[in-house]
């Protein structure tokens, strides 16, 4: 395809986005100057560069109503990109995260851009704000394998997905890389191992609010694992069927282990313990029916609820082997999300396999895979 052809394509997906037309006037020359070099930068943040030729014809004429219209089309087409990317939507079908960004009004953003002292960190301010996009811009930038850039390359563009800001406390889970991180003031609070789902059962790309953790807490099983165990569970195993459903005590052999994170989501997909710990020593974990197991889940959930409840409170909460749920101080937002490049602790960014193959699907142009999810964590056997 053509430098042009591209554009055609870029720009079609880009106008279909239902935004109020705007128009801004009395656009400066340095203004429109500033935008054109953040036009020109675009390629660095992996994204095409855009048909400066109207835009260019305005600016030589001067300042004026064609410029005010040739640079504040420009203006909100680059927004765009940085906001929202590049992909169409049914190569999305699996990214369950709404990008709040979708909802801003990018006409009153650029009235107030265009008054601000500074434009061009206006500009600068429409990328993804998170670290993670920081690390991959960098190292896109000097990338000499055109292989690891591709990928960088479209992890950058996941960014984009999301909402610019994910706020300063959140959990960001990346399934390909099968970890948890918990970000506390906008920096990185600790890190956790999990499991993830099968390729036939994977994890979905979802996001929800943890409002609260349940130590010692019951399984309800759904009713997917008891058709295909044939509703045959072992008492002593503490499976019980009451009020219509099986059910698993709280115990040594719960598949919850000793806690859950309450976070209400359309995929019933939890954060757990699990009490078959040792597949933490594995280095490919997806062996789960879709939620996360967690290592070191009571140090996960102390972290949370700090300053709630100190380390030694919970660790006496999950010792009575009561049910208990305590609410978190606020609820914190966590974000499953997939991504198969992303900086790790030496600074460098690292690559991980494609486990649910979205990157492919993605390079070759194809829609995404609708994402199948048992409607349950783990069958009993697993834990």
């Amino acid at each position: 395809m053509t430098k042009w052809g591209w554009f055609a394509t870029v720009s079609a997906f880009l106008t279909s986005i239902n935004f109020a037309p705007a128009q801004a006037s009395g656009w400066k020359i340095d203004q429109a100057q500033e935008l054109r070099r953040a036009v020109v930068a675009a390629p660095q943040d992996a994204l095409p560069l855009l048909d400066l030729r109207p835009f260019d014809t305005a600016l030589a004429a001067g300042p004026g109503a064609a410029l005010d219209e040739a640079a504040t089309a420009l203006a909100l087409q680059l927004a765009r990109l940085h906001l929202l990317g590049t992909t169409p939507a049914a190569r999305m079908a699996g990214w369950h995260i709404h990008d709040s960004d979708a909802d801003h009004d990018l006409g009153a953003w650029l009235g107030q851009a265009l008054t601000s002292a500074d434009f061009g960190a206006a500009l600068r301010a429409l990328r993804p704000a998170h670290p993670d996009y920081a690390a991959l811009r960098a190292a896109y930038a000097t990338e000499p394998d055109a292989e690891r850039k591709a990928i960088i390359a479209r992890n950058m563009e996941r960014w984009r997905w999301l909402p610019r800001t994910l706020g300063p406390d959140h959990v960001l889970v990346n399934i390909p890389f099968f970890e948890a991180r918990l970000w506390r003031g906008g920096n990185t609070a600790g890190t956790w191992p999990v499991i993830v789902g099968k390729t036939a059962t994977p994890t979905p790309i979802f996001t929800a609010r943890i409002t609260g953790v349940t130590f010692n807490p019951w399984w309800h099983i759904p009713a997917s694992i008891v058709r295909r165990h044939k509703g045959r569970f072992p008492a002593n195993q503490g499976y019980v069927f009451a009020n219509g459903r099986w059910s698993q005590r709280p115990g040594p052999f719960n598949a919850l282990g000793q806690m859950k994170l309450e976070m209400a989501n359309p995929y019933s997909v939890l954060m757990h313990d699990t009490p078959n710990r040792a597949l933490f020593e594995k280095e490919r974990r997806d062996f789960s029916n879709g939620c996360v197991r967690t290592g070191d889940a009571i140090g996960f959930a102390a972290s949370l609820l700090a300053p709630r409840m100190t380390r030694a409170q919970v660790d006496q909460a999950v010792a009575t082997g009561q049910t208990e749920t305590v609410a978190l101080p606020q609820p914190v937002p966590v974000y499953v999300a997939y991504f198969t490049a992303q900086p790790v602790a030496d600074g460098t960014i690292a690559v991980r396999p494609d486990l649910y193959r979205h990157d492919a699907r993605v390079a070759a142009g194809r829609a995404a895979k609708p994402i199948v999810v048992a409607s349950g964590c783990e069958a009993p056997a697993a834990g």
